[in-house]
């Protein structure tokens, strides 16, 4: 939303102007075997690709302007809507036309082709809680006592040697493989974290999204949800990820999944940063943001959380326990990147910002939402003691967006992450979670795309073809890369 602006690496910025990254071309027919035509989508009359100019046309400023309030805490939780929707096929047809292809009002400025600044005041909440907080209608889980247990770290491995790098598919907004601008009401958003939701389906979750009136840089326009879900069934990772469907609220609708509260300095949002299954249960670790307008290019933080669906991904519960709360503004976990393997679950993670180390946990798959449960990665050992904020880098700084996964086949890990110092996404490997981890390799740079963040790895790469999502500030959008590497 406006209010993620100042936030803007989402914005990291080298150099100006527009560039097109190398396309790829995308099947017309749904099942791959129609005839390939020009531009970033699957219709005809998409257009050829052109990625939008980091200095737009319209520009919304925030201003936020002090409240003083009574913080009475989170509302209770309510039972969401979900509305199935069966849609057309082919994507080129448009199943909602009465809600998508509205016009939109426009002022002077717009109707003259002229640029427009526009300033966009809004609270920025300065709280005094009302009490206490409720107590969560779940007890706490008994607390465990893990045991400190030695480790052996594995000697670094060469770099990934990264040969291309091309870009195979715009997954989000208009003209996008996946139409969801029409389809689901999705004009703009973000990430795309996926993650395994079940044999030869993907779950893709996307944070701060934008329906009618979207206008980029950044998540502007109307209709706001926090985050969104949609799943895919998509091999052919050559025609980018095809979306069987969303998780729908309404007819042609995509539902937020995560509530958040929308209040600026209190909760403005609540945004995915990683997501697993473990049998028929769904998880997600997500961030709690209190404000984007925090130091320019950094974000603040409640807590990094955990939440679970035992409905494949229709509703979802914040677990009141699974969480590490952001003390001081310099808590470790904050942003987490979880892996189960083995028997059990490894958790990377980072502080709020794009600036922190990589720290790293673990617990038994089946004590997942128990924090007490997790031992830390210090000193050669995995350990309780000295909880969270003891855990010793893993990858120094800065990193930010962590994606992590384990290459079963290669009895691999591996770990892309957005890197504010080279202004690149990199990647790294290891043969252990603890590493050490191999010196990084960069996928794609500012240079290429300005304004680029994200990096979440599919998980259905293999060791020489690495497929990844894409984000940058100007479109806010999701695009599908494509990187081939050296086997190693």
């Amino acid at each position: 939303m406006a209010m993620r602006l100042l936030a803007a690496v989402g914005a990291v910025v080298v150099g100006a102007g527009t560039l097109v990254g190398a396309q790829q071309s995308v099947a017309a027919a749904e099942d791959g075997a129609g005839p390939r035509v020009p531009g970033i989508g699957p219709c005809a009359t998409d257009p050829v690709p052109v990625h939008a100019p980091v200095v737009s046309r319209n520009t919304e400023i925030p201003i936020p302007y002090p409240v003083v309030t009574v913080d009475p805490g989170p509302p209770p939780p309510t039972t969401p809507v979900r509305v199935p929707v069966d849609l057309p096929p082919d994507p080129c047809v448009n199943p909602c036309p009465d809600l998508t292809d509205r016009p939109e009002p426009q002022s002077l400025l717009q109707q003259l082709g002229l640029p427009e600044v526009k300033i966009s005041p809004g609270p920025f909440y300065l709280a005094v809680p009302a009490g206490p907080p409720p107590e969560p209608p779940t007890p706490r889980p008994a607390a465990v006592h893990p045991p400190t247990e030695p480790a052996a770290r594995v000697a670094a491995r060469p770099a990934p040697r990264v040969r291309e790098v091309t870009e195979v598919a715009k997954v989000t907004g208009a003209n996008s493989v996946n139409r969801t601008d029409k389809r689901w009401q999705v004009y703009g958003t973000d990430l795309g974290i996926m993650w395994e939701s079940a044999p030869d389906e993907i779950a893709m979750a996307f944070g701060d999204t934008v329906g009618l009136g979207f206008h980029p840089p950044g998540g502007m326009g109307g209709d706001w949800r926090s985050n969104l879900l949609a799943f895919s069934s998509n091999r052919d990772l050559d025609r980018g990820v095809i979306f069987d469907r969303m998780v729908t609220d309404a007819r042609c609708h995509a539902a937020e999944i995560l509530t958040s509260r929308k209040k600026d300095n209190i909760e403005i949002t609540t945004i995915p940063t990683s997501g697993f299954a473990i049998g028929e249960r769904q998880y997600l670790s997500y961030m709690s943001i209190r404000t984007w307008n925090s130091v320019p290019g950094t974000f603040f933080t409640n807590y990094g959380g955990i939440a679970y669906s035992d409905d494949h991904g229709q509703t979802w519960t914040k677990d009141p326990y699974a969480h590490w709360d952001n003390i001081f503004g310099v808590s470790q976990f904050q942003v987490g990147a979880m892996v189960p393997q083995g028997d059990y679950v490894y958790l990377f993670g980072t502080p709020s910002t794009r600036l922190g180390s990589v720290g790293l946990a673990r617990v038994p798959k089946d004590q997942v939402l128990n924090t007490t449960a997790y031992q830390y990665w210090r000193g050669g050992t995995w350990t309780p003691v000295g909880g969270a904020d003891s855990a010793e880098p893993i990858v120094d700084a800065p990193a930010g967006e962590l994606s992590v996964r384990y290459d079963a086949a290669r009895d691999r890990w591996q770990m892309s992450y957005l890197d504010t110092a080279k202004a690149a996404i990199v990647v790294r490997e290891a043969d252990s979670p603890q590493g050490v981890w191999s010196e990084s390799a960069p996928l794609v740079s500012a240079v290429q795309f300005p304004e680029l963040y994200g990096g979440f790895i599919h998980p259905w790469s293999t060791g020489t073809d690495l497929y990844f999502t894409l984000s940058t500030w100007s479109d806010y959008n999701v695009y599908l890369m494509h990187a081939r590497l050296d086997g190693n």
